[in-house]
């Protein structure tokens, strides 16, 4: 019984060595885990947008009011480009937009209708953003300008234009639909302060404000371009 239990006992004492050796020698290394870089707003991007802009033109000829509310549909384009923070959701970035509205009204004041016109504007704003992955939530402000045309008529007959500079800001949220297309909605508000005209010889002045919804389609270029 003795030499049994010694023969069962070298035997263990050899398998489990020769486990030893081979998980030494011939187990497998498991694999580094791979880490998969999210998806990072940093980069430059171009877009085209449209939407409806509504205007207020508070307008004064010959000491009367004539005041209008322009209204209409604004189609552009936008370019800028965003910087992520490493390890964090905080975007900063600059864009710049140029548009065309169809905006128009009219306004009747002093003997005179006044018609405002909106054609080319656009604005050069920085934004903020807060990122949850591939989703943007933003605020973003700076200057605006847009050239502005008035039409007298009635005792004062003619017209003038005038590029209009001011303020401006918004938010939107943005998508990214894939690594490079994203689309967004936004809401802006400009103001682009009071200016004088002359028409025929009389002097008007008018103050307009902006509201617009804007919808916005656009390519972000990789972090290496």
């Amino acid at each position: 019984m003795r030499r049994i239990a010694g023969l069962v006992g070298a035997t263990i004492a050899l398998l489990s060595g020769g486990a030893a050796v081979a998980a030494d020698l011939g187990a497998p290394a498991l694999a580094p885990a791979v880490s998969v870089p999210s998806f990072s707003w940093t980069g430059p991007y171009v877009g085209v947008q449209a939407g409806y802009d509504w205007f207020k033109a508070d307008s004064k000829v010959n000491g009367f009011s004539a005041n209008s509310s322009p209204s209409g549909v604004t189609v552009g384009g936008y370019v800028g480009y965003n910087h992520q923070l490493d390890g964090s959701p905080l975007v900063l970035g600059i864009e710049t937009d140029l548009s065309f509205s169809d905006a128009k009204d009219s306004g009747r004041g002093g003997g005179t209708r006044l018609r405002t016109d909106l054609g080319l504007n656009g604005a050069v704003r920085g934004r903020v953003g807060y990122a949850f992955e591939r989703f943007l939530v933003y605020g973003a402000g700076g200057l605006a300008y847009a050239d502005r045309d008035t039409k007298a008529r009635g005792l004062a007959n003619g017209s003038d234009d005038t590029v209009a500079v001011g303020w401006t800001i918004g938010g939107g949220v943005e998508a990214a639909l894939s690594d490079n297309v994203t689309a967004r909605v936004e809401y802006r508000y400009s103001d682009f302060g009071t200016d004088s005209f002359s028409v025929a010889g009389t002097r008007m002045k008018s103050d307009v404000t902006d509201n617009r919804v804007l919808l916005g389609l656009g390519y972000k270029f990789s972090t290496g371009w």
